[in-house]
């Protein structure tokens, strides 16, 4: 029989097998904290249990699949693993230390379905979305070969997580669960390019978790040669689902915006930008694009992020200018590819 993954199981779950083997409920607490506590890779190392109790976890269940099959490290210190599933997918996952914050951002698609034509992970495709208990790992195997615990994750990295929503949502409950890592909804980011009725769901079923809208143009026409899915989910649709959210979270989001040399940088654009997003509560990120091989676009001068972004703040909208991290390993936003094992 093929043993069950433990690692990121739903803890009720486990109580429930307890409960079928005669086993009392106290014993899930010291199993929880030897998985995501102490990141033990042996059953036979819970020397709080008993050696019965070690053995029946040992015959039903498996702590973790997947392999760090790779670890790059930039000069900025920003770290980029290559976490292999079995039997033949690769995500990529980046963690990305800063004074005494440390980012980790986590895959959610073993590619990515939405397409984007200026980033590495849409133009590889899309295979499959992953489990929610693969999600989980991400984070289980980098602190166990880091040390370090993340205490912000952001879910930007390969994939569109609203596409793979139901995954996502039972990884955020493990992961928020104080019986799972412990880490409060509000240092959680969930990114998307824009899937209205999910946006407006993870508003209602997680209402302290962040949102981040990657808009990258202001019309129609620009955002579907960026974002092909930008044809199913149009401007007009994905506004209205973000004013919903608001209505029913009253937090802050996040406006992603990719900017392009002479694609989507100009002050018209800026202009346009600033007057959809006019009155609503947010704040603008703009992101100098990076360079993706097999993609047309350059990114613009660091002149013209600066005048986009002063239109913003003249019309009233809180912008920053992100700095790019680990672009000379590939970890920056739009460079992870690497998904065949």
């Amino acid at each position: 029989m093929r043993k069950k993954n433990l690692i990121g199981l739903l803890p009720s779950d486990i109580y429930s097998w307890l409960e079928e083997e005669g086993e009392p409920s106290f014993r899930a607490r010291q199993i929880f904290q030897w998985i995501y506590e102490k990141k033990a890779d042996s059953f036979f190392d819970m020397t709080n249990l008993p050696v019965a109790l070690r053995e029946k976890l040992d015959s039903a269940f498996s702590l973790g699949s997947s392999q760090i099959k790779e670890i790059q490290k930039s000069k900025d210190g920003t770290v980029k693993f290559l976490i292999h599933f079995p039997p033949q997918d690769n995500v990529e996952a980046v963690l990305i230390p800063h004074r005494d914050r440390r980012t980790l951002c986590l895959s959610t698609q073993v590619g990515c379905p939405a397409g984007c034509t200026f980033c590495a992970t849409g133009l590889a495709g899309f295979r499959r979305n992953l489990t929610y208990q693969e999600i989980v790992e991400e984070i289980w195997v980098i602190e166990k070969e880091t040390g370090m615990t993340a205490n912000n994750l952001v879910f930007m990295g390969m994939g569109e997580p609203l596409l793979n929503y139901e995954n996502v949502h039972r990884a955020l409950q493990v992961i928020n669960s104080p019986e799972g890592f412990r880490k409060g909804a509000r240092r959680m980011t969930v990114s998307t390019v824009g899937i209205p009725d999910k946006i407006v769901k993870l508003g209602r079923d997680w209402p302290e978790v962040n949102l981040a809208w990657s808009m990258h143009a202001p019309r129609d026409e620009l955002r579907n040669l960026l974002i092909p899915l930008n044809k199913v989910y149009p401007l007009e649709q994905v506004l209205r689902a973000i004013k919903e959210y608001l209505a029913v979270t009253h937090r802050r989001v996040t406006i992603e915006y990719t900017l392009w040399n002479e694609i989507n940088d100009s002050k018209e654009d800026a202009q346009e930008v600033a007057k959809l997003l006019k009155k609503l509560l947010i704040h603008v990120n703009l992101i100098p694009g990076n360079l993706v091989p097999s993609s047309a676009f350059s990114p613009p001068s660091p002149r013209r992020v600066k005048a986009f972004a002063s239109v913003l703040e003249e019309n009233g909208i809180q912008v920053t200018i992100r700095k790019p991290r680990g672009q000379d390993i590939q970890a920056a936003c739009g460079e992870l590819y690497r998904i065949y094992g």
